[in-house]
């Protein structure tokens, strides 16, 4: 007999790497987003926190 208890219920299947590819894609739009509206405004008002 082995000393290590088997676990029950099978096999152990392996996680799944799908949520953190979209978690990386949403992280990537939201980044590209905000680097956008910085270029937009400071393109527009030349200054990015300022009011215009």
């Amino acid at each position: 007999m082995s000393p290590m208890p088997q676990a029950r219920g099978g096999k152990i299947s392996p996680p799944s790497n799908l949520y953190t590819a979209i978690l990386a894609v949403a992280v990537g739009v939201v980044l590209a987003t905000a680097a956008y509206v910085t270029f937009a405004c400071y393109s527009r008002y030349e200054t990015i926190f300022g009011l215009p």
